[in-house]
């Protein structure tokens, strides 16, 4: 059987036999999502690379202790690492993320659907600044769940697992994220 037919519960128990070659396939599989959503919370490519790094230090000693017993939730744990080294980053620094790509430019400007008129262009990029900075505005924790679950593609169900709180939290969470936007929109005037 190929490393890419096993799941995740079957490469780690290979792993604890000694294994290593099986590490590879978990990165390959998850690197990209755990990658992302570490991302869009640090906006700074080498400090995701060394947040993603940490993390899979952490992953790896705890396998090698025989401390993991996350039986087949394999990746929602791996990003409730680098979630919680994301959150650690943010107390020691003591800022607040920024939604903007590898390049500075902003992601919400990257969404474009039609050939557009130099007018609508800048009628969009205004008001992506301006939901941008709304944004900004909300609690800690409605930003926190509407980046995961816009920006790094989330479930809410893995949001729910990677904040430590049940899904209708979350759930409740978007709603007032989404319902707190629209109030300031409205007040903005911003469409």
């Amino acid at each position: 059987m190929k490393l890419q037919e096993y799941n995740d519960q079957d490469l780690i128990k290979l792993y604890l036999t000694g294994n290593e070659s099986v590490l590879e396939e978990l990165l390959r599989r998850h690197k990209s999502k755990i990658y992302t959503s570490i991302y869009l919370l640090v906006k700074d490519q080498y400090l995701a690379e060394d947040i993603f790094q940490d993390a899979f230090i952490k992953v790896i000693n705890t396998l090698r202790s025989g401390r993991y017993n996350e039986e087949g939730k394999f990746l929602p744990w791996v990003m409730r690492i680098a979630h919680n080294l994301v959150i650690d980053y943010f107390r020691r620094e003591k800022r607040a993320p920024v939604i903007t790509s590898a390049d500075g430019t902003d992601v919400l400007n990257m969404l474009q659907f039609y050939e557009e008129s130099a007018e609508d262009k800048m009628l969009r990029e205004q008001t992506h600044t301006d939901l941008r900075a709304l944004i900004q505005l909300l609690p800690d924790d409605q930003k926190e769940v509407l980046i995961m679950r816009h920006y790094a593609d989330l479930s809410f169900k893995e949001i729910a697992e990677l904040t430590d709180v049940s899904i209708n939290t979350a759930l409740g969470r978007m709603r007032y994220a989404l319902s707190n936007l629209r109030k300031m929109m409205k007040v903005k005037e911003i469409s």
